[in-house]
């Protein structure tokens, strides 16, 4: 049973779409104040995994329980969804993700896109969200284009303009979905120098990412994931200076390679 401390935890769960298999019985769990990493190869389940955790999937089988609190379910096996539709809203805008594309709406701002889901989903106070979002992408290093729109930042300012956007719901933990993979290596440091000083403030994360260097230098614990299946997990310096499994070595020497 998890403590009263664990934020998000996943017990055996399956996701298929179709014939294809793609989780097969995966547990993990994050505490608060945990920064857990998710590796793997392209086709692994990682992303899948963050999904599901987030309820923008729905699984077949398993549990996802947020704060102690499990997932009600309607139906079984390709019919199961969930049973309670004002639940999953909570507990999806507990669990902000930032993805891969970033996702802005470039018809807006900056600010307005980071302002928009704490005043029309939350119902929070308008100025106060303002004086919030202002606040967050100062954080993030972009305070100076709260004015500008999507289409006149680069790719790492976007980025850090969606993670200003996560933080502005004040979310229980954050899901980062291959946060830098879609950027220029210069731009990608701008980001895992955000989400580096995110994991130094004690924030709840979840990571899938390719880059082992944040992955071994941000987290509290990794996972390695294969065909669905985690392959092998533990602390950073353990996974990546003494990996135990054939697979595990053989990604690491792919990924130094590349």
């Amino acid at each position: 049973m998890a403590d009263s401390d664990t934020v998000i935890e996943i017990r055996n769960l399956h996701k298929c779409y179709g014939p294809l298999e793609v989780l097969r019985g995966v547990d993990i769990s994050a505490r608060a104040g945990d920064v857990v990493s998710l590796i793997g190869s392209s086709g692994s389940g990682k992303s899948t995994l963050l999904r599901c955790c987030n309820l923008l999937e729905d699984s077949q089988q398993g549990e996802v329980i947020f704060k102690g609190e499990p997932v009600r379910w309607r139906g079984e096996g390709m019919s199961r969804h969930p049973a309670d539709p004002k639940q999953v809203l909570r507990i999806r805008t507990n669990l902000s993700m930032v993805f891969q594309q970033f996702n802005l709406w470039s018809h807006m701002t900056i600010l307005q896109n980071v302002m928009e889901a704490p005043v029309t989903v939350l119902g929070r106070d308008r100025a106060e969200v303002e004086q919030s979002a202002r606040a967050y992408l100062a954080k993030v290093g972009i305070g100076d284009k709260a004015d500008a729109y999507p289409a006149q930042l680069s790719g790492g300012q976007q980025q850090r303009a969606a993670i200003a956007r996560a933080l502005c719901m004040e979310p229980e933990a954050l899901l980062f979905d291959e946060p830098t993979s879609a950027l220029d290596p210069e731009l990608e440091q701008e980001v895992v120098r955000v989400i580096k000083d995110l994991a130094t403030e004690g924030r709840t994360m979840l990571i899938v990412t390719h880059d082992m260097k944040l992955a071994a230098d941000v987290s509290d614990h990794v996972v390695f994931l294969h065909q669905g299946l985690i392959e092998e997990e533990g602390a950073p310096d353990e996974l990546f200076g003494a990996p135990k499994s054939e697979r595990l070595r053989g990604f690491l020497s792919a990924t130094q390679a590349a």
